[in-house]
């Protein structure tokens, strides 16, 4: 990845102040795997978003670079401006392979929350316009089905940039659907929390019960249900 400017300068303009510093991905782990695989190997980062809130489905995406050629400045999603976030997905979807995937509510609630994500995420890789040869998957474990190689990369967000893309992708997209989940489902304030259980959001399901894009298989969701607050079917 091309070196562009100096940390501090691309640090503020990237960085949440709020948050801790910056750490840039690099192109390391795709530049080993290329040196084994053939130069021109198509390799695909992959990850989730949404694994936490309390409404919502989960997201994944993947992506996938030809060499040298990832914007500057990617990082995980969470470290990131919401500014930021929109501009470098932009980017990212001007100058690589990608795809963006979910499991919807209904699936997270019937197969669990954990093989939702994978199978989210395995929407993502095996929707990729050209199947990659490696997959670079955030996390401790691989999805099966995939489709190709894998490796496991323990915070990949912030060691590769084919994974920190996919975050960023798979974050943005998410959080504009729970912007129009908000306009359609008003008063839990999903523009904001993103479905996560905030106070506001507990208070909203006070006052308003469970929603049908609610998870109800998530202790909090199903222990309103008990009480009968429920808005829908």
């Amino acid at each position: 990845m091309a070196a562009g400017r100096d940390a501090a300068s691309q640090r503020a303009m990237t960085e949440d102040p709020a948050l801790p510093p910056l750490t840039l991905a690099d192109d390391g782990l795709e530049t080993s795997l290329r040196a084994r695989l053939g130069p021109r190997a198509p390799i695909c980062g992959v990850d989730e978003a949404g694994r936490g809130p309390w409404a919502g489905p989960v997201f994944a995406a993947a992506v996938s670079f030809e060499a040298g050629t990832a914007p500057e400045g990617l990082a995980d999603s969470k470290m990131l401006t919401a500014e930021r976030r929109t501009e470098l997905a932009a980017s990212i979807r001007d100058c690589a392979v990608w795809a963006v995937a979910f499991a919807s509510v209904e699936e997270i609630d019937r197969l669990g929350l954990g093989r939702a994500a994978d199978l989210a995420m395995v929407r993502a890789v095996t929707g990729l316009a050209s199947a990659p040869t490696f997959a670079l998957v955030d996390g401790n474990r691989t999805p099966r089905g995939l489709g190709c190689e894998a490796e496991a990369v323990v915070q990949g967000d912030v060691r590769s940039v084919s994974v920190a893309a996919a975050s960023i992708l798979a974050k943005t997209t998410r959080d504009l659907l729970m912007e129009d989940l908000a306009a359609d489902t008003p008063g839990y304030g999903w523009e904001r929390n993103r479905g996560y259980g905030t106070p506001e959001h507990v208070e909203a399901l006070k006052r308003l019960g469970v929603t049908q894009h609610h998870r109800r298989s998530f202790k909090p969701i199903h222990n309103i249900l008990l009480e009968g607050r429920s808005i829908t079917d």
